[in-house]
């Protein structure tokens, strides 16, 4: 029986877990309006990683507090997403269909082309993995969360590729073997991340900066 008391490792295991499938939920909810996602991510990592920290407490409200101070900056940072990946997205067709419609010295152009967007769009998901865990985390300008994210990102490549691979693991769940698992994927995709993105932020954001450290500039 002591296997599934309240202390038990184990149960704090399935709390956990049963805090993300919750939190999910609240994020659907508060991403409907589609505009909102930005904010109800942040919310929504703003909890699970003070899960991961163990500092939690009543998570609605924390979610709602988290939803609502963080509203402007998260909202514009998400549209300015939705943009970037929009250009971004249409960029890729294009090219694809120009350098497969090509011979010679401009398919070798196109596909150059095509190369520096893809980087370009590796750049843009390193930047989407980390900056709305960071809005949830510090204060700082739009542009320095943007610049920051990318900087942390980059120079913690780990936490960036595990933090990959958890979603996308995600995603060939819901898509090929359990699509109900919608309900609950990004808040437990949020809680699992938040587990490798806490040490790295707290890193960032509490030791004596590195003068020669570009993460976190002002």
């Amino acid at each position: 029986m002591a296997l599934f008391s309240y202390d038990s490792k184990f149960s704090q295991v399935l709390h956990k877990i049963a805090s993300g499938c919750y939190l999910n939920l609240l994020w659907i909810v508060c991403s409907l309006p589609i505009v909102t996602i930005g904010a109800a991510t942040t919310a929504l990592y703003y909890v699970t990683l003070k899960i991961a920290d163990d500092t939690e407490g009543d998570i609605t409200m924390q979610f709602v507090r988290s939803f609502r101070d963080n509203f402007r900056q998260a909202t514009v940072i998400w549209l300015i997403l939705v943009a970037l990946g929009l250009v971004l997205g249409t960029d890729i067709y294009v090219l694809n269909g120009l350098r497969n419609s090509s011979t010679g010295a401009a398919a070798i152009l196109w596909t150059l082309m095509l190369a520096l967007v893809i980087a370009a769009c590796i750049v843009y998901v390193i930047v989407a993995l980390f900056v709305f865990p960071l809005v949830a985390r510090v204060e700082n300008t739009t542009p320095a969360m943007f610049r920051n994210a990318l900087l942390i990102g980059m120079r913690y490549l780990n936490c960036t590729i595990l933090v990959f691979a958890i979603h996308a693991a995600m995603l060939v769940v819901v898509v090929r073997l359990f699509s109900p698992l919608l309900l609950f994927a990004e808040g437990l995709c949020a809680l699992a991340s938040s587990y490798l993105f806490l040490p790295v932020l707290k890193l960032c954001t509490t030791e004596p900066a590195d003068p020669d450290d570009p993460a976190l500039e002002p």
